[in-house]
């Protein structure tokens, strides 16, 4: 991932101040902004404009930053064609996840089916043996397809055998529907209990203790000091906390500032470009970008922390988190790469008791 430097940071704040301040059109950027990085400061303005109501004038510095995309990173391309089918509105078409469909296409992508294999490989092999009926909660368990995956690999492995409970949490009616429906096909649906809440919610009624939490792209759903808040009131309650994550500096960073427009315009642009080229119906791609993966990026490039919906964060800040929220008790056994690209990663990461 690419990083700017302090002197960067506050020159892009200045250059985006003028264009805000008197509504400049677009114009030649080479000797103000690193070369590479240009079509990214297109986008950070094009986003700023846009949240201030100059929907044209944004939109015309996003298209400019089409002309200047390489090397696999189009994300001003991908927002110049979400704003046609919004009617030039840069706002999130619908809430995520109220239709499972487009997360499934996603999740089936080759590189990430591959990466969340390989999560599950290295969970499993760093989780302990289990010797007793096996409890497990999925924080945020979508369609339900990993957990099982997970749950059967643990048994496969030898690292456990019989299952005690099998917790399924997701803040969708609709996922969490199909991961019963999912899980139960494979383990007896007498181990299986689900509940339709946000982790936040569901962690202040929590009285029962698990072997193993486990979370899969569903805890960056928390700011920073959420997060950490939630941990030290789930630590009691758990032995092991396994993490499936994109290392990504979407939390911290607060709304227009240079940084989160870099993370964002890496993160995204690869992320769509992988659901684009995979061969799928086009109004399942289309309703995978606009409903989910848009929707998110649109709320991080219009929205103050605390009111967008996804706060992914680096790997550094997730072992801070980890240290500090589940407390001296755990340490971390399992840091591991799933997938190393110029612009993201995806990582596994396991704290459990010492």
């Amino acid at each position: 991932m690419l990083f700017l430097t302090r002197t960067e940071v506050e020159e892009w704040k200045n250059i985006g101040r003028q264009i805000v301040a008197q509504k400049m059109e677009p114009f030649d950027l080479h000797g103000k902004v690193r070369d590479k990085l240009i079509p990214c400061f297109r986008c950070y303005a094009g986003g700023i404009l846009m949240s201030k109501g100059l929907e044209g004038l944004g939109r015309k510095w996003f298209q400019e930053g089409v002309l200047e995309e390489e090397e696999g990173l189009f994300f001003n391309g991908f927002v110049n064609s979400f704003l046609e089918r919004q009617n030039g509105k840069f706002i999130m078409p619908e809430r995520p996840f109220v239709d499972p469909r487009p997360f499934m296409h996603f999740a089936s992508v080759p590189v990430l089916k591959k990466s969340r294999e390989d999560f599950v490989r290295q969970a499993c092999d760093s989780l302990p043996r289990f010797n007793k009926p096996i409890r497990i909660m999925d924080i945020g368990c979508g369609n339900g397809a990993l957990t099982a995956d997970f749950v059967k690999r643990l048994q496969a492995v030898g690292k456990t055998g019989d299952i005690g409970q099998i917790l399924l949490i997701d803040p969708s009616p609709a996922m969490v529907e199909l991961a019963v429906k999912t899980v139960g096909e494979v383990f007896p649906p007498s181990a299986i209990r689900s509940m339709n809440s946000s982790i936040q919610d569901f962690t202040d009624t929590l009285n029962e203790h698990y072997d193993v939490a486990v979370s899969s792209f569903a805890y960056h759903h928390m700011p920073y000091e959420t997060k950490l808040f939630n941990l030290r009131k789930l630590a009691p309650w758990i032995d092991q906390f396994v993490l499936f994550e994109l290392d990504s500096n979407n939390d911290l960073p607060e709304l227009h500032s240079p940084e989160l427009a870099l993370s964002v315009y890496q993160i995204y642009g690869r992320v769509i470009d992988w659901v684009f080229t995979h061969e799928a119906p086009v109004e399942l791609a289309i309703a995978a970008v606009d409903n989910f993966l848009m929707a998110e990026a649109v709320t991080m490039l219009t929205l103050p922390r605390g009111r967008r919906t996804d706060y992914h964060a680096l790997r550094g800040q997730w072992h801070a988190l980890f240290r500090h929220g589940l407390g001296p008790e755990f340490t971390c056994l399992c840091d591991t790469t799933t997938l190393a690209e110029e612009h993201l990663d995806l990582f596994t990461m396991h704290y459990g008791r010492a």
